[in-house]
């Protein structure tokens, strides 16, 4: 009985040992998963900041192509700049050369203007004084002048008005008159026409029945000689077209 006893405790022992020994195993296998989740997150950050690394990269690739285009054009604009700086040194050199000169010819005029008084107050250059006084002169006659030819052209221009509005009443008068001369001329040549056709149609009227309804006629009103009749009426009408022929030449 106290072998079985102790086996019995020994073998608790060992279930208490072995179920400890499970717990830690446990313990282990939660570690371990834990373990991987740190290390899948570690390889999710990993590949992160890979992907990172090569942005930065690329960051850094235009970067530098910036800055290398950047150095490039503050090479271009250094030597531009020394380019302006030699032009402006020229232009400077040039403005004070020009400065110079101008001053030179100002001193030098100053001194002729007050030699000039000097010699107009001492009554020496009495010429000058009397083309002074002709130039004043000859500048009033021209004001004088530019006065009458201003009165004049505007006289001329309300000259020229008048005669044109004249021109212009006289042209359409004249355009009227020649509007009824045509419609009279018109109405000559419609007169001419139908005594042309009169006249043809007399040439043939002896041989057109038309020729007996007026014998009859002529017979009728108490007529003796019905053909002396006719004549007078040819004579009539050949003395009216010679008159509206002259009057049609003397219109023309």
């Amino acid at each position: 009985m106290d072998d079985s006893g102790a086996i019995l405790c020994q073998i608790s022992t060992l279930k208490d040992m072995l179920d400890q020994v499970n717990q830690e195993i446990e313990e282990h296998i939660q570690i371990t998963r834990e373990i991987e989740s740190e290390v899948a997150n570690c390889s999710e950050i990993e590949n992160g900041l890979a992907l990172r690394e090569s942005e930065l990269m690329k960051m850094k690739c235009v970067a530098e192509f910036e800055i290398n285009g950047l150095i490039q054009v503050s090479g271009i604009g250094r030597n531009s700049v020394e380019v302006l700086d030699k032009e402006l040194n020229c232009l400077r050199e040039k403005r004070d050369g020009a400065l110079n000169r101008i001053t030179h010819k100002r001193e030098a005029f100053i001194l002729r203007c007050s030699e000039f008084q000097r010699n107009i107050s001492k009554g020496e250059n009495e010429q000058v004084w009397k083309l002074l006084l002709e130039k004043e002169v000859l500048e009033n006659d021209n004001y004088k002048l530019n006065m009458k030819v201003s009165s004049l052209t505007n006289s001329m221009s309300a000259f020229v008005e008048e005669i044109l509005e004249e021109l212009h009443t006289c042209n359409s008068a004249l355009h009227a008159e020649i509007r009824r001369e045509n419609l009279e001329n018109k109405k000559l040549l419609e007169d001419i026409e139908d005594l042309k056709t009169s006249l043809i149609a007399t040439s043939t009227f002896e041989n057109h029945p038309r020729y007996v309804v007026c014998v009859l006629y002529f017979f009728k009103s108490g007529c003796s000689n019905p053909m002396q009749a006719l004549e007078d009426y040819f004579a009539i009408k050949i003395w009216l077209l010679s008159r509206i022929l002259t009057l049609f030449h003397c219109s023309l």
